[in-house]
């Protein structure tokens, strides 16, 4: 059997090493990896080829997208201030009688911020096995919200009818989805064709179907500058073609009292003909939360598995190194957005995933553990996580922040009162 280099293919199909490499990693192209480098079966080569030379290109889905109007870069930013006291997550006294359907739901931050704000989940839809156990757990067993809560791709037309026949007669208020945002991500290769980048479609179908009075959707701020800003608008024409109005703004987590600065593109459109609202920020940036207040108390508290609060132990020189790091730098040159120390008097960095790599303790020489970082991306101490450590960590870094997710919904929950 012929095996080939990534540079064989390259220079096979008269490609720069980058597109190989980019094809591979949305996994149009199929490798294995030895030894620390890709590998191509001829037979794969020529299949990959074959399929490539028909047309399948980075700009296939995008090639006809015309700009959206000026209108939808308009936020309209409403006070809700005056609603934050409430916590539907402890009160169920404080529910405000609207529900919500999350297709994209993770471990529940987004959810957790709806259900502060007084929303009630009624169905969520999750493929990550740890994620669905961490939602059942906090959800369904502590929250006793009512909903069929399993491992399922929403890819799957299957998925899809399960979907709509669990909330069949029920009018839909809500249906959000923070879409998995590593394709859309500034970092790595930023593949247009990334399978994961059109999952959007899947929402777009279900939307379309349930036809809730109002869709939130969540990704990260690469996606505003890919393919110069097509990436979006296609986004916001197509949600627009099946009767939504569409309004996308940027929000800072910070400005809502998470102790973390974190960006995020947040969509709102509705179907009722009423004014998009995006939540006014509530703090000013010297009035930021920090770190410090978020995590303090956790420096003293002993390992305690069932709170997601245990440090780790690194060796003697380890320490060494994390002591030395300074505040807002990595201990590696080359990956500045992992093993990144945060700052003590100032918001956190952003908490990422990074495949493990978490932040640095400011104070002490660890890295952070998963209660520490759970309450820089603000979720209530008695929301716990499932699986092992490594999990535990994915969940937290993927999650939209819930007071992000809160702040949202007090919005969203004042657009249904103007109806």
């Amino acid at each position: 059997m012929e095996i080939l280099t990534v540079e064989d293919v390259a220079d096979k199909s008269n490609k720069s090493v980058k597109t190989i490499r980019r094809q591979i990693a949305e996994g149009s192209l199929k490798a294995s990896k030895i030894n620390n480098r890709y590998r191509i079966t001829k037979e794969d080569f020529n299949y990959w080829y074959k399929q490539y030379k028909k047309g399948v290109n980075d700009k296939s889905i995008f090639d006809n997208v015309e700009f959206v109007n000026q209108e939808s870069k308009k936020v309209n930013y409403v006070d809700i201030s005056s609603l934050w006291y409430r916590d539907g997550w402890h009160n169920v006294n404080e529910r405000n009688g609207y529900n919500f359907i999350d297709l994209f739901s993770g471990a529940g931050g987004l959810s957790c911020g709806l259900v502060m704000a007084g929303w009630t989940p009624i169905a969520s839809v999750e493929i990550m096995e740890q994620a669905v156990a961490t939602y059942k757990h906090n959800f369904i067993d502590k929250k006793g919200f009512i909903e069929n809560v399993e491992v399922q791709d929403i890819r799957d037309k299957t998925v899809k009818n399960k979907l709509y026949k669990s909330v069949e007669g029920q009018n839909i208020d809500l249906i959000v989805g923070g879409f998995p945002c590593q394709g859309f991500s500034m970092a790595g290769n930023r593949i247009v064709t990334d399978k994961r980048n059109t999952l959007y479609l899947d929402m777009l179908e279900i939307v379309n179907y349930l036809k809730p009075k109002i869709v939130v959707m969540e990704n990260v701020l690469g996606l505003r500058s890919m393919l110069g800003g097509k990436v979006e608008a296609k986004i916001i024409n197509d949600f627009e073609s099946i009767g939504y109005k569409i309004n996308v703004a940027v929000l800072n987590a910070a400005d809502y009292y998470t102790p973390q600065i974190r960006k995020r593109v947040i969509f709102i459109g509705n179907r009722i003909n009423v004014t998009n609202y995006h939540p006014k920020p509530l703090l000013k940036a010297e009035e930021y939360k920090t770190t410090k207040e978020a995590i303090e108390d956790l420096m003293t508290r002993k390992k305690d598995l069932l709170f997601n609060h245990v440090p780790t132990v690194h060796s003697k020189e380890m320490q060494k190194k994390l002591s030395k790091v300074k505040e807002g730098e990595s201990l590696y040159k080359n990956y500045s957005d992992s093993w990144k120390k945060c700052p003590w008097d100032k918001p956190s960095c952003t908490v990422k995933e990074n495949h493990g790599a978490v932040n640095i303790h400011p104070k002490l020489p660890r890295v952070l553990t998963a209660r520490e970082l759970a309450r820089l991306q603000s979720f209530p101490d008695d929301f716990v996580f499932s699986g092992s450590k490594k999990w535990q960590l994915t969940q937290i870094g993927n999650a939209v922040p819930c007071y992000l997710g809160k702040a949202i919904g007090l919005a969203v929950e004042m657009m249904l009162n103007d109806e």
